[in-house]
């Protein structure tokens, strides 16, 4: 065991061999949940257990749960005003407010707006990134008007991971890490490393490998290792300076330096 940890270790080194960013631990609490989601500016935490969406702050509670679309595949807290869930095997994205109460409800299977949609991210104003499986592209979709604002070329390699902000989107695939704006053009291609899922916040992008946390910094295209403890992560999630671990119903708060 100890020799697989050190040739881990080694590979680790050599294939991601950047200065490490060292993490200040700065509070643990403890959290049952089926899956981490995130948390906001303000310190609310938002979780899934049993199929339904918890928003937790300073001891309130509140919670959304719709048995008619089944199991939740994602959810996008980046808008906490315009939360989207996403139902993957029902084609429907519901946005809800910030008390969790539906706002809106996209059916993709309708023949007005009909396609297969693999991922959902959150865009500007009443817009949000979607993945359409039919045609492989990425897609501003405006669920207002039900019309497309913008869409990328095909995307060739299986999508991981999306994340988004109001004008950029992150795509993580199993052969790169692309990065598109609002437009729907391509501003950085980054040959994936091994890595599974990404979080982002305010263009700072944190991935994860084996079990490792890694800062992309977009100056120099490089990725520098999180220096934190060795944690069995469930989840991760990035907003601001302030890295969230989730680990064996424990939430690890992480001030980057």
């Amino acid at each position: 065991m100890k020799l697989f940890t050190y040739i881990l270790s080694l590979f680790s080194f050599i294939l991601f061999g950047q200065p490490k960013i060292e993490a200040k631990l700065i509070e643990v609490i403890n959290l049952k949940a089926d899956s981490f989601i995130g948390a906001d500016n303000y310190g609310t935490i938002y979780s899934l257990k049993n199929n339904t969406l918890y928003k937790i702050n300073e001891n309130k509670s509140l919670n959304y749960c719709n048995v008619q679309f089944g199991e939740i595949s994602s959810v996008n807290i980046f808008n906490p005003l315009k939360i989207n869930v996403f139902y993957k095997n029902f084609n429907t994205v519901i946005i809800l407010d910030n008390r969790l109460a539906e706002i809106s409800k996209i059916d993709f299977n309708i023949s007005e707006n009909q396609k297969n949609v693999t991922h959902v991210s959150t865009g500007a104003d009443n817009t949000i990134w979607l993945f359409n499986q039919d045609t492989q592209q990425l897609e501003l979709y405006d669920y207002r008007t039900n019309k497309t604002k913008s869409k990328t070329l095909p995307i060739q390699s299986e999508i991981l991971s999306i994340k988004s902000n109001y004008n950029t989107c992150w795509v993580l695939t199993k052969q790169h890490l692309l990065v598109y704006n609002y437009t729907g053009s391509l501003l950085h291609k980054i040959k994936n490393k091994g890595f599974t899922s990404l979080s982002e916040n305010n263009n700072k992008v944190v991935l994860i490998s084996n079990n490792k946390l890694y800062f992309f910094d977009k100056n120099t295209n490089n990725f520098k290792l999180i220096s934190t403890p060795n944690l069995l992560i469930n989840q991760f999630f990035v907003t601001n300076e302030i890295v969230y671990i989730y680990a064996q119903d424990k939430l690890y708060h992480y001030q980057l330096k």
